[in-house]
């Protein structure tokens, strides 16, 4: 017989808090990876090795029970593996600037939106575009570093557009959402 263990809001040492630790601890290798050896079969295996985590620490932490410090550790690890990763790609010349800026300028706004809005003691739910966002950004660092899709700048470069312009919606999104919650009745 298996048991589950339910950890509280307030819980700092869970299973899923390790995962996600462990994915802000080795998020430098990847970049190094991508730095030093570009695509490369080990780069994309650390990649996919990163992403599908992501998925991971949220099922176990459903599973077990979510906690405030898991609602801040697993978004701040997704924003630095992505956007570190992108501005690696950027830098190597596999992404445009643009859009990673946009993608950035985003993600920086909605952390100070959604702390603001907390500290007024409203929650802004995650919506499923916010998944459809995350996969489409996964994708734009994958098409760079699989060794088949490497050369095929088209590919990368429509990918992170769409990419930009879905974190752009979902911006807009939980800021209409937001402002709903926030209206008086």
């Amino acid at each position: 017989m298996t048991t589950s263990h339910r950890y509280g809001p307030t819980a700092l040492v869970t299973p899923a808090n390790a995962i996600t630790l462990g994915r802000l601890v080795f998020a430098p290798v990847f970049i190094a990876l991508i730095l030093v050896q570009g695509a490369s079969w080990l780069t994309a295996a650390v990649g996919a090795v990163f992403a599908l985590s992501d998925g991971f620490d949220g099922t176990i932490a459903r599973r077990h029970g979510a906690t405030r410090s898991g609602a801040f550790l697993d978004p701040l690890a997704d924003k630095v593996v992505v956007l570190s990763s992108m501005y690696a790609l950027c830098a190597t010349g596999h992404l445009p600037w643009l859009p990673v800026v946009l993608i950035t300028v985003r993600e920086a706004w909605m952390s100070v939106y959604r702390w603001r809005a907390s500290r007024q003691g409203i929650s802004i739910p995650a919506r499923r575009t916010a998944k459809l966002k995350t996969f489409v950004q996964d994708f734009a660092i994958a098409w760079c570093v699989l060794p088949p899709t490497a050369s095929l700048a088209w590919l990368q470069t429509g990918t992170i557009w769409l990419a930009a312009a879905i974190t752009l919606f979902t911006g807009y999104e939980y800021w209409r959402d937001g402002r709903a919650v926030a209206a008086p009745a």
